[in-house]
């Protein structure tokens, strides 16, 4: 055998002598097939996939304190647990009852009035006809730590001290309520356990079930041509909304790119009577537009053990690449 078969045997870890020759050279076949195969993954793990534009980004929004006021934001980084801008993170304050049990504005629609804004180290909670409340983002350590419980599941939050109780309790003015923070080192909720779809390595903090909710203009605006009184996005709490596409093309989209920023489409977004609160004056009535969404918007009946009876408005999306976002950035789905 040549000196260039020994080395190829070599490197296989094959011994170069005491085989028949057909061996050797059968040898250096499985050899180049190997090395070609490698290659060619190499080749296609590094061409380009197919990108397509979709849309734009029309706005990004975080909602602090789960079920208050949305902040818009024109730049947001991505993370596994949803948008972040500075110290403002989503869904990373939560109001609870004296029970531990999350308080949303499906029990107190007024808490869609509440604002929690960050500027550096100072939280500030506001609402209309009530004086602000400054505090510190960072609660102190020697706060006591609570056992919630978001949808069934147990998380822990700091509480935010009782000037905070005491803010939230007097503007909702139905129950004692205390302000808890969820720290970055605390456990998270599992996904899974809430909705089967997702899978088994994503979690949420309070967020309902995913870290991402993405909604079309033109899905909102198909809605508002069916309704007397025109709803907001705001009615339905998206993080990121897209521009520039067909009503409900959301719903096909199984992979987004945006800048180095990936999202990977899981399920429907279900709604629920939250979706009958005005944003500005914190009054629910119970069936706009949930109604309407429900002539057109249930499910395929072979996915009602999944989504029920209740309409899908919006898709839940988790993250599959991080990086920074902003309005006007184009949207691509991705292809193979």
């Amino acid at each position: 055998m040549g000196t260039a078969g020994s080395t190829a045997l070599a490197r296989l870890g094959l011994p170069a002598t005491g085989r028949p020759a057909w061996l050797g050279v059968a040898a250096l076949g499985a050899a180049a097939v190997a090395l070609g195969a490698v290659a060619w993954h190499r080749a296609r793990s590094r061409r380009p996939r197919r990108l397509q534009q979709v849309g734009t980004v029309a706005q990004l929004c975080i909602y602090p304190l789960k079920s208050g006021k949305g902040v818009p934001v024109s730049e947001a980084e991505c993370t596994a647990l949803g948008l972040r801008s500075g110290q403002l993170r989503d869904r990373f304050w939560l109001v609870i009852n004296e029970k531990g049990n999350m308080v949303t504005a499906r029990q107190e629609p007024r808490l869609l009035l509440v604002s929690l804004t960050c500027d550096g180290d100072s939280l500030t909670l506001s609402a209309a006809y009530t004086a602000d409340l400054r505090l510190p983002v960072r609660a102190p350590q020697s706060n006591a730590v609570h056992s919630c419980r978001v949808h069934g599941l147990e998380i822990q939050g700091r509480d935010c001290g009782e000037e905070a109780a005491q803010w939230i309790t007097h503007f909702l003015d139905t129950q004692p309520c205390r302000l808890v923070h969820f720290e970055p080192h605390m456990q998270l909720r599992n996904s899974r356990q809430i909705k089967d779809k997702f899978r088994p390595t994503d979690q949420v903090a309070y967020s309902d079930a995913s870290p991402y909710l993405v909604l079309s203009e033109a899905s909102l605006a198909d809605l508002n041509s069916r309704l007397k009184k025109k709803v907001k996005a705001a009615n339905f709490r998206p993080n990121i909304v897209i521009s520039g596409c067909s009503m409900f093309a959301e719903d096909s989209w199984d992979r987004l790119c945006i800048r180095d920023v990936e999202l990977q489409r899981v399920m429907a977004c279900s709604r629920c009577i939250l979706t009958t609160v005005n944003p500005d004056t914190g009054i629910m009535s119970k069936k706009e537009p949930l109604e309407t969404l429900k002539s057109y918007r249930l499910c395929d009946p072979a996915d009602q053990k999944l989504y029920g009876k209740s309409p899908l408005f919006g898709q839940y999306f988790v993250l599959k690449n991080p990086g920074t976002i902003s309005v006007g950035d184009p949207v691509y789905l991705l292809g193979e």
